[in-house]
């Protein structure tokens, strides 16, 4: 056997292996990518400076007084009883990180090989990131719950979805009754765009989000001030449905050359990038369900209290522990969907 490094004892005595000082592999999450806290800490965020809630206003109707007339027709005045309120209830997530200051001071050059508290900082925020990831994708367990956010599934839902297509994405499951207290009927128009589909193909499934995005495109007839923050279409799908249609885009195209998966990453529906989104498959109720969600981040975002955005508080001695000093990071946020009408969900029950 030959003589190596590990076998010289004087060698291992006295000489420290190299340490990778100040670096890390991260190993802690079993999800690829993070659809939310991006979400939250760019561009696509909205502020509101105070008030206990957020509130909107929804335009459901007009007076439908125009008419065409003869001479001296008399005039025809009707009011309509057309403005809603939806409103949502803020929600506050928080995390905590401690260390001992012994720690502090054991964590210090020359024997410093990572940074400590840095360390933990990270796993808070990692700890942050995993919990609002799960809000964005789901719901409230219960019409009674106080404590989560309003996710996607409550907002865009295939609950009471046709396998023909229609504005039928109401309410997000039994037992509820409104949206954002709103109730989804034919006068509120307070639907998303949902259907149910067979095979992940052009006549099936490509055929039917072909329609529910030329359905959803709406454009008002006059200037308005609205919500509207720009179209800004991305569809998130699971993985088992993105590799069919990364197998459709390969089908189509004649000259692929010779890259064997030349379509992954690239497929995209109407100009509109089709995403993977890796917690879809975490969930087995949802994975089995093969979702394709059309979200339009210009109608729903993430909305915070001014001055309650991801506030790190001060390093404080933790109760009862003298030596131990704790540090919070907390967040008052909730997403809001500002017109369901702009999104689609296709599932395959």
């Amino acid at each position: 056997m030959a003589l190596q490094a590990d076998n010289i004892l004087d060698l291992v005595t006295t000489t420290q292996k190299e340490l990778g000082r100040l670096k890390w592999t991260d190993l802690t999450t079993d999800l690829q990518e993070f659809i939310f806290l991006p979400k939250i800490l760019k561009k696509e965020k909205v502020q509101f400076g105070s008030g206990y809630g957020i509130q909107w206003n929804v335009m459901t109707d007009f007076n439908k007084n125009a008419r065409h007339v003869g001479l001296f027709a008399k005039d025809v005045i009707n009011v309509a009883d057309s403005m809603r309120i939806a409103s949502i209830p803020w929600r506050h997530c928080t995390v905590a990180y401690a260390i001992d200051r012994r720690e502090i001071a054991m964590n210090r050059d020359p024997a410093k090989i990572v940074d400590i508290v840095r360390n933990r900082r990270i796993q808070g925020m990692i700890d942050l990131a995993t919990e609002i990831e799960k809000a964005g994708w789901s719901m409230p367990p219960s019409t009674t719950d106080d404590l989560m956010p309003y996710g996607l599934d409550y907002w865009i839902t295939a609950y009471g979805a046709s396998s023909t297509g229609a504005f039928a994405g109401g309410v997000p499951a039994s037992g509820w009754t409104t949206v954002a207290g709103i109730t989804p009927s034919s006068s509120t128009r307070w639907y998303n765009w949902c259907a149910t589909y067979t095979s992940v193909s052009k006549s099936d499934l490509i055929k039917k989000m072909r329609e529910g995005a030329a359905k959803t495109f709406f454009t008002p007839p006059v200037e308005i001030s609205d919500y509207n923050r720009g179209d800004r279409y991305v569809w998130y799908t699971n993985y088992a449905t993105l590799a069919r249609m990364e197998e459709l885009l390969e089908a189509q195209n004649d000259n692929l050359g010779r890259d064997v998966a030349s379509m992954d990453g690239q497929v995209r529906f109407r100009k509109a990038p089709v995403q993977w989104a890796p917690y879809l498959d975490s969930l087995s109720a949802s994975a089995s369900k093969n979702p394709v969600i059309g979200v339009n981040w210009g109608q729903f975002y993430p909305v915070f209290l001014k001055g309650e955005y991801l506030v790190e508080a001060a390093q404080k001695p933790a109760p009862e522990q003298h030596t131990v000093l704790f540090t919070t990071i907390d967040l008052t946020w909730n997403l809001v969907c500002k017109d369901k009408r702009r999104h689609m969900r296709f599932e395959n029950p």
